[in-house]
């Protein structure tokens, strides 16, 4: 009798579970046609937002036609075998040159820049710029191999109080890292070198020293304690950890032989731990063609041993770009697929992920106050995604003009990054010289001092107002933005 009641009880519910189910399954299938369509939406919003400005920038420019012109003209007759020229908003006040000795087989020489931001050319220059968004490719620096995007935005120079450039490479640079005091600099190159040097000079150089890889270096990343310990990874599956006091490899670990590109490295802000991205593949002319599968490995840092792998699926897209937030119980990890992806590090599982790009996604961060994170697309489309709603876009831009695909590609590629106030993103660049978008804000950006190739690497020093821009012209600058 017994049975028969809860037979006869099952029967009557199945009717009501089928229903619950099927309203779930028609409520997921909303909130994914949701997703699809804000991303949508945003990217008309940043169309229209572009034509807008290119409309204004076309009525402003109406009234300088005549200055335009000679501008072009005398843009016209320079020699593809000119050096750099750089643009007259460039003050030349109190320039100097120094020196510096690098441990190494050889002396390193930087140069060094000092300028005032006395010169009203550049107050002019904004008069004429409008909203900033379309300018004219011969207002723009020039050098004997890299002719700048003839629709890149022209946005107002930066205002440098002071910057200099370390030519110790030999190579195109891949990764340039301040360390987390912001007293040291990691640059690595296809040239199979890391430097470690200072752009202080009331800094000690004790530390300087260069480290030989062999091997193309592929990711960077400062030990989030101290400035103790570096991690390089490489292309051909090594991760190095070097003792800057020591001078020396404190361990040197191997990826599996079905991993060999560690594309990306990240320690844990709070935990003696360190997660590579690594991918099966890499043989590609494209840096994001073949890379082939992901693999996410999490290491411990006291016994350098892996502990885990964190799952990713089967036959997952290689992973590109990894970001803890401040406390290390969260991981972002974005993949050529296109999709970003959310790991709670404690129970090591991936908790959240969306699809955030039609394209490759190059590099994502967290936003300052950990509520947002930003991703580049390798298509030049930056979004700053809601991580209360995940899905949902709160601002984003077209870079795309800065953004086409570099020489080299293979191993340099696209990348951003944050200001430690949030508020200024630097984006590497096709072209000589690198946007700086002001987010969330009503201004347009402003453009680096010009390098002799493109940016291939940048990064913000942890507290103060200085960047630096890695280039396919081998060298390094650090700039020091006036207040």
């Amino acid at each position: 009798m017994n049975s028969f009641l809860k037979l006869s009880l099952t029967k009557s519910r199945l009717p009501a579970l089928l229903k619950i189910s099927s309203e779930m399954n028609a409520t997921n299938l909303l909130k994914r046609d949701v997703v699809h369509l804000n991303l949508k939406l945003s990217k008309l919003q940043a169309l229209l937002e572009e034509k807008e400005a290119q409309l204004c920038h076309f009525s402003s420019m109406e009234g300088t036609f005549s200055s335009s012109s000679n501008l072009r003209e005398e843009s016209t007759h320079m020699s593809k075998d000119s050096p750099e020229v750089f643009p007259t908003v460039l003050p030349r006040v109190g320039q100097s040159e120094i020196s510096q000795v690098v441990d190494g087989p050889e002396n390193i020489k930087s140069q060094s820049i000092i300028s005032k931001s006395g010169d009203d050319s550049t107050s002019l220059l904004n008069d004429h710029l409008g909203n900033g968004e379309t300018g004219d490719p011969t207002q723009k620096g020039h050098d004997s191999s890299i002719i700048e995007n003839s629709e890149e935005e022209d946005f107002p120079e930066v205002k440098v109080e002071h910057q200099e450039t370390f030519l110790g490479h030999t190579s195109p640079i891949t990764r340039c890292r301040f360390s987390v005091s912001g007293n040291n600099i990691a640059s690595a190159s296809l040239d199979g070198t890391v430097r470690i040097w200072t752009y202080d000079t009331s800094t000690p150089v004790s530390r300087n020293a260069t480290i030989y890889c062999g091997t193309e270096i592929l990711s960077l990343d400062w030990e989030c304690k101290s400035d103790r310990l570096l991690l390089i990874g490489t292309s051909d599956g090594c991760i190095k950890a070097w003792n800057v006091d020591a001078k020396r490899v404190v361990c040197d670990l191997s990826t599996t032989e079905a991993f060999p590109s560690v594309l990306d490295i990240k320690c844990s802000p709070v935990e003696p731990i360190f997660v590579s991205a690594a991918a099966s593949g890499g043989v590609g002319s494209n840096y994001s063609d073949n890379l082939g599968f992901a693999s996410l490995t999490v290491w411990n840092m006291k016994t350098w041993k892996a502990m885990t792998v964190l799952p990713l699926g089967e036959d997952p897209p290689a992973i590109t770009s990894l970001c803890f937030n401040h406390n290390g119980k969260i991981l972002a990890a974005s993949a050529i697929d296109g999709m970003i992806h959310m790991f709670d590090m404690s129970a090591g599982l991936q908790i959240t992920g969306w699809p955030a790009h039609d394209s490759s996604i190059s590099s994502i961060i967290f936003g300052p106050d950990e509520t947002s994170l930003f991703s580049l697309g390798s298509d030049g489309k930056i979004f700053e995604w809601s991580l209360q709603n995940p899905g949902q876009i709160l601002w984003s831009r077209d870079c795309s003009r800065f953004c086409y695909p570099l020489k080299d590609s293979k191993y340099c590629r696209h990348e951003m990054a944050l200001d430690a106030n949030g508020r200024r993103l630097l984006v590497t660049s096709s072209s000589v010289r690198a946007p700086i978008y002001q987010v969330q804000g009503q201004m347009s950006g402003w453009r680096t001092l010009a390098h002799g190739a493109p940016i291939t690497a940048v990064d913000w020093h942890p507290t103060l107002p200085i960047f630096l821009t890695g280039s396919a012209d081998n060298s390094v600058r650090v700039t020091s933005l006036s207040s």
